[in-house]
């Protein structure tokens, strides 16, 4: 795996406790798209981190199995999710049985895989008409002040490397779009699903550092951007609450 993918191990509490989640309708157009309810279905929930998404995929009633790589995620899952079962793999070469699944999802994680081996790995193992549901939190860069944050984001980063925070070159995450999704014999269907969470200026700049494109620039650097963001953030919102917006990107193809 890359260093910015392994970079989430040492900051898993701190990526559990402030990123954002996903809102219920994410789920319903799951059951939509896919003709079928979540609810007593087998779900892999791959690169599954802390399991932000996991937890709500067993909330909806799914018998759910995370695959997850990474020690330290792995551990902060256990710890966050006791009763969900946990097996160590990565979508390249998934640790699961042929024709097993109802679903396999991706939250924040098809952008990790090579989908030439990650694609006939999740149609190994779905089940025919199984449905691969990838998904990313994308910022709402219709808010003036997401997409101001967004360009200051790309002028910090631009003297090491213009490509350290373009999600689709590793980590499609809140601040922008996704890799591609081209899997042979899948047809995906897109859907948009816009939200918002209000929280503290500090979990919203804690949030941000829990990007890999922070975790592995060093504490240093990491802490005089947030202490300027900090800054410029607090006039925006006196009363330091921030509203961060998204936009759910949803792609789903049956097998």
């Amino acid at each position: 795996m890359t260093t910015r993918a392994l970079s989430f191990n040492a900051a898993a509490a701190q990526y559990a406790a402030n990123r954002p989640s996903y809102p219920p309708l994410l789920l319903d157009a799951l059951e939509e798209l896919a003709g079928r309810p979540l609810k007593n279905a087998q779900v892999a929930d791959v690169g599954a981190g802390t399991g932000i998404a996991t937890s709500l995929l067993h909330a909806r009633g799914a018998k759910v199995t995370a695959v997850e790589p990474g020690d330290g995620m792995a551990a902060e899952f256990r710890r966050n999710n006791p009763g969900i079962p946990l097996v160590r793999g990565d979508g390249n070469n998934l640790p699961l049985a042929t024709a097993s699944a109802d679903f396999i999802t991706y939250a924040q994680a098809w952008h990790w895989t090579d989908p030439a081996k990650a694609g006939p790995e999740a149609r190994r193992v779905l089940r025919e008409g199984g449905a691969l549901a990838l998904w990313w939190n994308i910022s709402d860069h219709s808010a003036e002040w997401v997409a101001a944050q967004d360009a200051r984001l790309h002028d910090f980063f631009k003297p090491d490397s213009s490509d350290l925070f373009r999600p689709h070159n590793g980590e499609g995450e809140q601040r922008g779009g996704h890799p591609g999704t081209d899997v042979s014999g899948l047809d995906f269907t897109d859907r948009r699903i816009p939200h918002t969470r209000k929280v503290p200026l500090a979990t919203h700049l804690a949030n941000l550092g829990s990007h890999s494109a922070f975790l592995v620039l060093g504490e240093a650097r990491t802490r005089r951007f947030l202490a300027r963001e900090h800054d410029v953030l607090s006039e925006l919102f006196p009363d330091g609450t921030v509203e961060e917006r998204y936009v759910v990107h949803l792609k789903l193809a049956l097998n």
